[in-house]
């Protein structure tokens, strides 16, 4: 048992540790290959697990006495590394498995899906149930990485959103304490890691367990479940709209796409002072905020659109459209990107056509920090928002003070200006972003469309307005804009301040 222990406590390079987490969970779909009788796809997955696992054991060896002068910038390198070195590892048995691939193909494919992007170049069809399950999990990994570098790594940099509410005045930052700051780096990861890898399992199996129960096939359950809880919206050949979980599964899916809108809903403290916290939770308010409003708006508008033609509705399909309408807009909120099944409810009553710019800015507008979720992030909407309020009321009063509550709620000035610079830093990325594949010959709208969807993490998107396949959309993309989008999401994920700070040479000289 001591043995055991001292092993797990054994300090090897933190992107040794993604990569030998990527090559053991191979195995998941080489059996799972192996009960559908693929044993091609068995071995392809089989084999490269067993081979990468070989060469990151061999590399762990060799680099376990290595020691980082600065384990935080290693650990962000590593992070950089992770979300690069990663996908080309997984894309291995992905080449093999789906016939006549270019591996530029598989490596982007890889890339959205470890960046909880989502999307796909490839047709449904043409990937099989055990392909779909590896994207999935890739991504469902990804997840994990994310809720762990967030608190672990982004959070002591101040960067991920917790720069807008550090406190010059004491030093501190948003739910991480002193003792914490004070910790070995190294340890910090083990310690969030620990702490965060139940959690998710539990929700990501509870999810699964209802899917199941409610019709859905094990693998599509899985798929899905994994799907939700890191908001990649990966999904098989039917998706969620088709799904035999039907709306309840829609509901079961709901409720767990709201463990992507605050962080403060991910813990096992379920006491009284906890739920009074969550009833007060900025990004959980602002979120309930825009679905209510948003889906309230669009009723309306199909409503107002449904008289010119003359449609009837009754009050069932009215509350099944302002149902489909909600599931739809938490979805793109939390960078999902799934549609309900009545979401063409709406549609088909009026006549109107899918709002994609609504889409577009509600993907822009994001989830919460220290999520799985993309986006600017409802926490940084939340403080230019308070800004602009604060800013009214001094043109009204002058002379005002704001004390009580208030004053200790308020977002302080500091997290204010770096709300603005991210936001303003990501408007300018969407733009270069957009440019950079326009010259690749793609149409300017479509260009925007995949550079917000690539940004923002939210791939589906790009499926549900460009459309997949090799016909059309995503799926006629040349390998150099491919590699552009590619380069895109992983600046999304890792957002553009973290990557700033990388070619920061103050941070190098530390």
């Amino acid at each position: 048992m001591t043995r055991a222990r001292d092993l797990l406590r054994v300090r090897l390079p933190l992107l040794v540790r993604f990569a030998m987490a990527i090559s053991a969970s191979m195995y998941v779909p080489a059996i799972h290959a192996l009960v559908r009788d693929a044993h091609r796809e068995a071995q392809a997955f089989f084999y490269s697990g067993t081979f990468m696992l070989a060469i990151c054991l061999g590399i762990a060896l060799a680099t376990v006495r290595t020691r980082s002068s600065n384990p935080t910038r290693s650990h962000l390198v590593a992070l950089l590394g992770a979300m690069t070195i990663l996908p080309a590892m997984a894309a291995i048995p992905l080449r093999e498995v789906v016939a006549d691939t270019h591996p530029v193909r598989a490596y982007v494919e890889m890339i959205a899906a470890i960046t909880t992007t989502g999307g796909t170049l490839f047709a449904p069809e043409r990937l099989s149930e055990t392909a779909h399950l590896w994207r999935a999990l890739v991504a469902w990994q990804g997840g994990f990485l994310i809720l762990v570098a967030a608190v672990a790594i982004l959070a002591p940099l101040r960067l991920g959103g917790f720069e807008v509410t550090y406190s010059a005045r004491d030093g501190q930052y948003a739910r991480l304490s002193p003792q914490m700051q004070a910790v070995d780096p190294e340890f910090r990861v083990i310690r969030y890691a620990r702490l965060i890898a139940p959690v998710y399992i539990v929700l990501t199996g509870t999810l699964w367990a209802i899917l199941v129960a409610l019709g859905e096939a094990p693998t599509a359950g899985a798929i899905h479940a994994m799907s939700t809880m890191s908001t990649s919206g990966i999904t098989g050949a039917d998706g969620v709209a088709g799904s035999p979980a039907g709306l309840p599964g829609e509901i079961a899916v709901f409720a767990f796409l709201i463990f992507a809108v605050s962080r403060q809903t991910f813990t096992t403290d379920i006491q009284k002072d906890r739920a009074i916290r969550l009833s007060q939770d900025r990004e959980l308010r602002i979120a309930a905020l825009i679905v209510v409003s948003v889906s309230t708006l669009i009723l309306v508008r199909h409503w107002y659109s449904s008289l010119d033609v003359n449609a009837e509705a009754s009050f069932a399909s009215a509350l099944r459209a302002f149902w489909g309408t909600a599931f739809t807009v938490l979805s793109f909120l939390t960078t999902t990107g799934w549609e309900s099944g009545d979401w063409s409810t709406a549609r088909n009553w009026s006549g109107l056509e899918t709002p994609v710019v609504l889409l577009l800015g509600l993907a822009v507008f994001g989830g919460g920090i220290a999520t799985t979720a993309g986006g600017v992030k409802l926490l940084r909407i939340y403080a230019l928002y308070e800004h602009g309020r604060r800013e009214m009321h001094l043109l009204v009063h002058p002379h005002g003070i704001v004390g009580g509550q208030g004053a200790r709620l308020r977002i302080p000035m500091r997290g204010v200006q770096a709300a603005w610079v991210f936001f303003m830093l990501f408007a300018i990325t969407i733009a270069a972003v957009t440019l950079a594949l326009s010259a690749t010959g793609l149409q300017f709208s479509n260009a925007m469309i995949l550079a917000i969807a690539a940004l923002t993490t939210t791939g589906p998107l790009a499926d549900l307005t460009l459309g997949t396949g090799p016909a059309r959309g995503i799926g006629t993309l040349s390998d150099i804009a491919m590699l552009i989008w590619g380069a895109a999401m992983i600046l999304g994920r890792l957002e553009a301040l973290a990557l700033i700070a990388l070619f920061n040479p103050d941070f190098w000289r530390r």
